[in-house]
C-alpha cells in the first residue's frame, strides 16, 4: 500500500506556507521601484519601445532557430548554439519568446547554456527585455535528462487525487525552473468526447467537473511560488476551446458544437482554470462550426476576455496563424492570415520556423490592418507576465536554487500516483492477484517496451526514443523483480500486427496455467496517432483466443492511449487492466498490483466503448440508453465511466440529505458510510451523480457533481460528507445561458438514491 508518500507529504506542508510567509515578508520590506505592479512597470517599458520592439515581443519562435547547421531543418549535431543566430533573433529582431527542444531531450548543463545565452544576448539590447521560454512538461519535466516522469493526464483523472496532482504539478514547475524555463503549456483541459481522437490521453477524459476539479487544482501548483520564494511556471491551458470533438476524431480536423453544449461541456474547465489564475492560454488549432478558432472574435473576445475575464496571454498553437490561410483557406495570404488573427485576439505566435510574422506584423500596423492599440494590448499582457515570473530580476537558471531534479520523493510521488491510476476492469474468479508460487509466461509488444509507459511528448515529440529512460523497468522487468526470475516466462516476438506461430505461443505456456498480456498500442500523438479503426489489432486478440482455448487463465494489461475495442474478445479474459500511460513507475506499479503488493484504486475518467463504430458518453440522453423493445441498440459500453475493481469490497449504507426540498440558494449536504468488508486496505473513490427528472433542455440520465477518494483499513467505515450548491445543478437552458430549473432531482452514489426538489423560493 503506497500511504507513506501521503504521510510524509504531510510532514511538509508548514515548509511550504514558512517559504510563502517568508516571501512575503521580503516583499513587503523592498522599497525600492521594483515595489510597482508588475503591469505598471510593463507599462513604463511599454511607453519606450518601438513598433520592431513590440513586434518582436509578440513573435515565438523555435529553438532551431538559433541552432547551428545549413538550416532549421538540417542542425549540426550534438546541437549548439548559433552566435549569428542568436544575434539576429535576440539582438536585431528582439525576439520575446522560444519555445521547444531540438528533437531530444537536454541536460540541466545544455539548458543552463542555452539560458545564459538568451540573458547575454537580451542584455545587449536596447531595453533589456528578457526572454520567455515555453516547453511541454506535459508529465513532469519531460524534456530534462534526469527528471521524474509522471503518468500522462489520462491516467492522472483515473487517480482521481487531487490532492497528489498537484504535489505533481509543483515537482514539474520546480523542475521546469531549475532547467531555466518559466513556461509550461500544460495542462490540457480539452474535454475528450471522441475516444478516436489521437489525443484523448493528454486529456482528464470525458467529464468536465472533472476537468475543472484537477485542472485547476494543477494551475494553482505551476504558480506557486517555490519553498524558498521563487515564482512558480506559468501554466498554459490548451486548447481553446472544442478541440477535443472533431466530427472525424482525427487532429485538428473540424468540430461542430452548438453554443449550448460549447458552454456546457467545453468551457468550464477553462473558466475554472481562469478563476484560479491561469496566465496563459494555448488555442485550438482547429475550427468549431467552421470558424477556425485562431480567427474567431466571438470565441477570442467576446466569451473568453468579456465573459471569463481571462487578462492573459493567448499564444497560437504550432503554424497556426499560417495555416489560416495555408489550410483553413479563410484568407489568401500569410499577410492577411496575420492581420485576421491578431485582430481577433491573438497576442503571440507560435511561428516557429521563419521571421515572416514579425515582418507582415509591422506592415499590417504601417498600412492600418492592425491598430497600434490593439498591439499595445498584447505587447503590455506579454511584459506584464515576464514581470510576475521574475524574469527581469532573477539570473539564469541555477538549479541550485530549486529541490534537486528526480529525487527520492519524486520517484515515490509517481509510483503511487501510477498504482492509482491503475483501474481493475475485470476480475472473474479472483484471477487476480497472482499465486506468489506460480509461474506465469508474459508476452505481447508491451511487455517489455519502455515507450508503452510514457507515450508521446517524453523526450521527444513522439515518445519513441529510448535512450534517456533505460534504467527504467519494463512491465517484464518489473515483474522478474517482483515476482521472481525463475517464476516468469518471457516470450518475445508478438507485435501488435504479427504473432509468433500457434505452437510457438502454445509451447511457451506448456505447465503454465496463468499468461499475462500486455497490450494496445505503440506510442504517439497529434497527426501521427491518427487511426480509420478504434479496434485492437487482430492479432493482439488473437493472443487472447489462443490462450483461453488452451485452458489458460488469461490476464490482460492494456497499455493505451485511447481505449482500444475488444468486445468481441473480452469475455475470453479472467482479468483486464486499463494501465493507460503510467509513466516511468509504471511497470513496478502494474507488477506491485499483479503480485496483490498494491491495491487498485483507479477509475475510468471515460466511457470505454463496446464497438468501434459507436461511441455515447456516460451523461448521454434517454433517448439514446439501451432500448430493449427494439433491437438491443444505445448506450451499451464495455465498461461504464467510474468502473473500477478493488481487491477488497466495498458497501455503502446510510444515504442521506439534510432536507427534501431545497431553493436555489441553497446548499445540499449529503452523507454516506463506506465501509471496507474485505480483508485488504485500499483506496476508494465515491463518486455522486445527479438526475434532472424533467427539465426544458433533455436531461442527461445522470452528471457526475462530486468526487471523493479516501483510505479505508479493512473492517473500517468512513461517514463521506459532501456540499453540493444547489446552483451546481445548472444546465445551459433555451437561451444559451446557465441556470437552474426548480422540480424534481435524484442523487446518487453507487447503487444508493434519494429524491429532492428545488423550488423558486
Amino acid at each position: 500500500m503506497d500511504r507513506s508518500y501521503t504521510i510524509r507529504k504531510k510532514l511538509g506542508s508548514n515548509q511550504i506556507i514558512w517559504g510563502v510567509f517568508t516571501l512575503l515578508l521580503a516583499i513587503s520590506s523592498c522599497k525600492s521601484a521594483k515595489d510597482k505592479l508588475p503591469e505598471e512597470r510593463a507599462q513604463a517599458i511599454l511607453n519606450e519601445m518601438s513598433l520592431e520592439e513590440k513586434a518582436g515581443q509578440m513573435t515565438q519562435l523555435s529553438i532551431e532557430m538559433i541552432l547551428q547547421g545549413k538550416d532549421q531543418f538540417n542542425l549540426t549535431k550534438p546541437h549548439a548554439l548559433d552566435t549569428v543566430r542568436l544575434r539576429k533573433v535576440l539582438v536585431e529582431m528582439g525576439v520575446g519568446s522560444i519555445l521547444n527542444v531540438p528533437g531530444n531531450t537536454f541536460t540541466l548543463a545544455q539548458w543552463k547554456e542555452v539560458s545564459e545565452a538568451l540573458h547575454a544576448y537580451r542584455m545587449q539590447t536596447r531595453l533589456q527585455i528578457p526572454v520567455l521560454y515555453g516547453i511541454d512538461a506535459i508529465h513532469g519535466a519531460n524534456y530534462t535528462v534526469g527528471a521524474t516522469l509522471y503518468p500522462q493526464q489520462i491516467n492522472l483523472a483515473a487517480s482521481f487525487n487531487t490532492d497528489m496532482i498537484a504535489d505533481m504539478a509543483t515537482n514539474t514547475a520546480n523542475d521546469v525552473r531549475a532547467s531555466g524555463l518559466a513556461w509550461n503549456f500544460s495542462p490540457v483541459l480539452d474535454v475528450a468526447r471522441n475516444p478516436r481522437w489521437p489525443r484523448f490521453w493528454e486529456t482528464f477524459g470525458e467529464d468536465p467537473m472533472v476537468a475543472s476539479c484537477l485542472g485547476s487544482s494543477m494551475v494553482k501548483a505551476y504558480q506557486m511560488p517555490s519553498k524558498n520564494g521563487l515564482p512558480g511556471v506559468a501554466a498554459c491551458l490548451k486548447h481553446y476551446v472544442g478541440y477535443g470533438d472533431a466530427r472525424s476524431g482525427m487532429d485538428r480536423t473540424p468540430a461542430y458544437i452548438p453554443e449550448r453544449q460549447l458552454r456546457e461541456i467545453f468551457l468550464p474547465p477553462f473558466a475554472q482554470a481562469i478563476e484560479a489564475g491561469a496566465q496563459t492560454i494555448m488555442i485550438n488549432s482547429g475550427e468549431v462550426n467552421g470558424e477556425p478558432v485562431h480567427a474567431s472574435k466571438f470565441l477570442l473576445q467576446t466569451i473568453l476576455r468579456e465573459e471569463l475575464k481571462f487578462k492573459g496571454i493567448t499564444v497560437t498553437d504550432w503554424e497556426d496563424i499560417k495555416n489560416l490561410y495555408e489550410r483553413h483557406k479563410i484568407v489568401s495570404t500569410y499577410k492577411e492570415a496575420v492581420a485576421v488573427a491578431i485582430n481577433a485576439g491573438i497576442d503571440m505566435a507560435m511561428v516557429p520556423l521563419d521571421t515572416l510574422f514579425t515582418h507582415y506584423l509591422i506592415e499590417n500596423v504601417k498600412e492600418g490592418n492592425i491598430s497600434m492599440t490593439r498591439i499595445n494590448q498584447s505587447v503590455l499582457r506579454i511584459l506584464t507576465l515576464k514581470f510576475k515570473l521574475g524574469l527581469f530580476e532573477h539570473s539564469p537558471a541555477n538549479s541550485s536554487k530549486y529541490d534537486s531534479i528526480g529525487s527520492d520523493q519524486s520517484k515515490e510521488l509517481s509510483l503511487a500516483l501510477a498504482t492509482q491510476s491503475l483501474v481493475l476492469l475485470k476480475n472473474s474468479n479472483q484471477a487476480l492477484p497472482l499465486s506468489p508460487t506460480e509461474k506465469i509466461l508474459v508476452t505481447g509488444a508491451n511487455a517489455h517496451y519502455i515507450n508503452a509507459l510514457n507515450g508521446g511528448w517524453t523526450h521527444t515529440w513522439q515518445g519513441r526514443d529510448t535512450t534517456y529512460n533505460s534504467e527504467v523497468p519494463t512491465c517484464l522487468e518489473a515483474l522478474q523483480n517482483i515476482h521472481g526470475m525463475d517464476k516468469v516466462v518471457y516470450l518475445p516476438g508478438n507485435t501488435y500486427d504479427t504473432n509468433l506461430s500457434d505452437e510457438a505461443l502454445l509451447a511457451a505456456a506448456k505447465n503454465i496455467a496463468s499468461v499475462v498480456l500486455f497490450l494496445g498500442e505503440d506510442t504517439y500523438t497529434e497527426k501521427p496517432g491518427d487511426i480509420l479503426d478504434l479496434e485492437l489489432s487482430a492479432a493482439q486478440q488473437h493472443l487472447i483466443k489462443v490462450y483461453k482455448q488452451a485452458g489458460k487463465k488469461v490476464i490482460v494489461v492494456l497499455l493505451e492511449g485511447r481505449p482500444r475495442t475488444f468486445a468481441n474478445t473480452e469475455s475470453l479474459c479472467d482479468a483486464i487492466i486499463f494501465a493507460g500511460l503510467p509513466g516511468d513507475a509504471g511497470g513496478t506499479a502494474i507488477a506491485n498490483v499483479l503480485c496483490g503488493l498494491s491495491n487498485p484504486s483507479g477509475k475510468l475518467p471515460f466511457t470505454y466503448p463496446r464497438y468501434s463504430s459507436f461511441h455515447l458518453t456516460y451523461d448521454c440522453k434517454y433517448t439514446e440508453v439501451l432500448n430493449k423493445d427494439f433491437k438491443p441498440l444505445g448506450f451499451n459500453p464495455l465498461f461504464e465511466f467510474g468502473s473500477g475493481l478493488s481487491y477488497t469490497g466495498y458497501v455503502y449504507s446510510n444515504f442521506t440529505c439534510d432536507k427534501e426540498s431545497y431553493t436555489l440558494s441553497d446548499t445540499i449536504k449529503m452523507n454516506v458510510t463506506i465501509s471496507n468488508i474485505g480483508n485488504m486496505e485500499g483506496l476508494h473513490t465515491a463518486l455522486f451523480y445527479s438526475k434532472d427528472e424533467v427539465a426544458s433542455i433533455t436531461p442527461s440520465v445522470k452528471k457526475l457533481r462530486a468526487f471523493r477518494k479516501i483510505f479505508l483499513r479493512p473492517g473500517a467505515s468512513e461517514i463521506v460528507s459532501i456540499e453540493l450548491p444547489v446552483q451546481h445543478l445548472a444546465f445551459v437552458g433555451l437561451s444559451n445561458k446557465w441556470g437552474v430549473e426548480p422540480g424534481s432531482f435524484k442523487l446518487s452514489v453507487d447503487t444508493l438514491s434519494q429524491n429532492i426538489t428545488i423550488t423558486n423560493q
